[in-house]
């Protein structure tokens, strides 16, 4: 089962499983995300077509991390006359994952599990860095915890200090 969605402006044919990249959406990750604005579902050659949108259709997804996307030029230049300029832009980005595409008495469900390991992670692992892209954090050294495990001493008393001479005049 497949359905058509609108977000962010934007069409996208979707179906339970499917990795989905669309413009910003508010959310944490994990969160869940429902898609009320279903234009078409489909299954095989059963087509129902919403005026504009199709009664009781949800799509369901869980946000899997926002992101900023590829790195877009802007380069203007006028030629023979000494005009260039070069300005950049990259787009905020959500990645969804579709758990679940409900409407017309039907329901498709994706039995898999959620991975929310972010796509920088990813990246790492595939050139051989590891999780070398996640902030490091010093552990606490064992000499520091073996000092804070051991009971302290207390300080001896302080001697009395003895009285100022006085000055005869």
């Amino acid at each position: 089962m497949y359905a058509v969605i609108k977000t962010g402006g934007k069409q996208y044919r979707v179906q339970a499983g499917d990795l989905l990249v669309v413009e910003k959406l508010d959310g944490q990750p994990g969160a869940e995300v429902a898609f009320g604005e279903v234009l078409l579902l489909g299954e095989g050659e059963a087509v129902t077509v919403g005026a504009p949108t199709v009664d009781g259709a949800v799509v369901n997804a869980t946000l899997i991390e926002t992101r900023k996307g590829e790195k877009v030029k802007i380069f203007k230049k006028i030629r023979r006359q000494g005009y260039r300029r070069t300005r950049g832009h990259r787009q905020t980005e959500t990645v969804l994952r579709v758990t679940s595409v409900a409407g017309a008495g039907k329901e498709s469900k994706w039995d898999g599990t959620i991975d929310l390991t972010p796509k920088v992670i990813l990246d790492a692992r595939a050139r051989g860095l590891g999780d070398a892209a996640v902030p490091f954090t010093i552990p606490e050294a064992p000499a520091a915890k073996a000092e804070a495990a051991a009971p302290k001493k207390k300080a001896a008393p302080k001697k009395a200090a003895a009285p100022a001479p006085e000055a005869e005049a």
